[in-house]
């Protein structure tokens, strides 16, 4: 049986790759972002085939990234790419500016084709110190941060029950965690999830 990974290089290798969100082979979703860490890579080495950083540029389908450490990604948007920016969206959803963190195969010339890419995705946690039918003020770490809430998108997880687009039950000085998409250059936020613990 064919791999993902087999797949996805074969895709790369072949040329000619249409650039799609796919959901063909099972789209990865937002959580799965530092899930799947490489079982052959030694504690402590960086995986070789995660990248992460901020868009510099686009070309066809290949993204130029300049990671937090300096060093420059090129990454292979392919047939099978799984795209995430708030949900499962296009290729062309991805901007120069946007951050990233990307999964895949790394090819011979060290391109990174790509498993899965997610657009400025955060993960954050803190306490509430406003909240509106529209926005929610976070404390995270002694910043506020702004998160939006997204019409048709936006969701929240009280404890074990399952998401609702009912953000009611939230409230001042509540503990939450917030997993959404950053506005770059900003201190906001839109929001795909707020997992409360009761």
């Amino acid at each position: 049986m064919t791999s993902r990974r087999d797949m996805l290089r074969s895709a790369l290798l072949g040329g000619g790759a249409t650039v799609v969100a796919a959901s063909a082979m099972g789209s990865l979703g937002p959580e799965a972002a530092f899930a799947n860490t490489a079982l052959d890579v030694d504690p402590g080495a960086p995986d070789p085939n995660f990248a992460e950083g901020r868009i510099r540029s686009i070309k066809d389908n290949t993204l130029l990234v300049l990671g937090s450490n300096m060093v420059i990604h090129n990454i292979k948007v392919v047939d099978g790419t799984s795209l995430w920016k708030l949900g499962p969206v296009a290729f062309d959803a991805a901007k120069p500016g946007d951050g990233l963190y990307a999964r895949g195969v790394r090819m011979p010339d060290g391109t990174l084709a790509a498993e899965s890419v997610w657009l400025n995705i955060v993960n954050i946690k803190g306490h509430i110190k406003n909240i509106t039918d529209k926005t929610i003020h976070l404390d995270h770490n002694g910043k506020e941060v702004l998160c939006h809430v997204v019409a048709g998108k936006s969701v929240a997880i009280h404890s074990e029950s399952p998401a609702t687009s009912d953000l009611s039950m939230l409230r001042v000085a509540q503990h939450v965690q917030i997993l959404g998409a950053w506005r770059p250059d900003t201190n906001e936020v839109d929001i795909a999830t707020v997992f409360s613990p009761h």
